[in-house]
């Protein structure tokens, strides 16, 4: 991709950021693996970077099963401080305990709506909002969407939760298009809708 690509601000100069950005956030994502991956990378991120998530993201995924979430909601005692003692995520007890309560709910709504996906996406009316800011300041931190997102997931015992945690998981499985006018990706994923 050319240097002088224009992205994001927050999307820096660290080549893991960019492809994230140029990938990943703002795209429509209906793959409830995927769905149920970033539920739990957003509530691990509470209070951190979302770099710092970034770069265990493949550690992540190998000692959560490759979230498989039928296997997260089994985890254990045992597997709790194997998981832990782990430096390769983020090791709090409240986040790691609340990934193995999420897994359970999680697979109650996919009984419930047959998968997550349709039961997530109803808060857009199934539909992506395609926002269109000039600069990063302008992005809300929550939506009135979030906060219902927010209010229903805590209404079912979900953990870490919060509005201004929906609102990012909405931002990266692109409930939201919230990239600025100024970047590439705001059109291209316009054009592909």
């Amino acid at each position: 991709m050319p240097s002088n690509i224009q992205r994001c601000g927050w999307a820096g100069s660290d080549p893991l950021y960019q492809q994230y950005h140029d990938r990943e956030w703002g795209v429509p994502c209906r793959d409830d693996r995927t769905l149920f991956e970033f539920l739990i990378l957003e509530g691990a991120q509470a209070g951190l970077s979302w770099i710092t998530i970034l770069r265990k993201r493949d550690h992540y995924r190998k000692v959560y099963d490759q979230f498989n979430p039928q296997k997260v909601a089994r985890y254990n005692a045992s597997k709790v401080e194997q998981l832990l003692a782990d430096p390769g995520i983020v090791r709090n007890r409240l986040k790691v305990m609340a990934s193995i309560t999420n897994a359970k709910l999680f697979l109650d709504i996919q009984a419930e709506y047959g998968d997550f996906a349709s039961f997530i996406w109803r808060f857009v009316d199934d539909e992506p909002i395609i926002n269109h800011w000039p600069s990063l300041q302008q992005l809300p931190a929550t939506t009135p969407e979030s906060d219902a997102m927010s209010r229903e997931l805590k209404r079912r015992g979900f953990k870490f939760v919060g509005s201004t945690i929906c609102y990012a998981y909405m931002q990266a499985i692109g409930m939201v298009n919230d990239h600025t006018l100024d970047c590439f990706r705001h059109r291209e994923l316009l054009d592909s809708a």
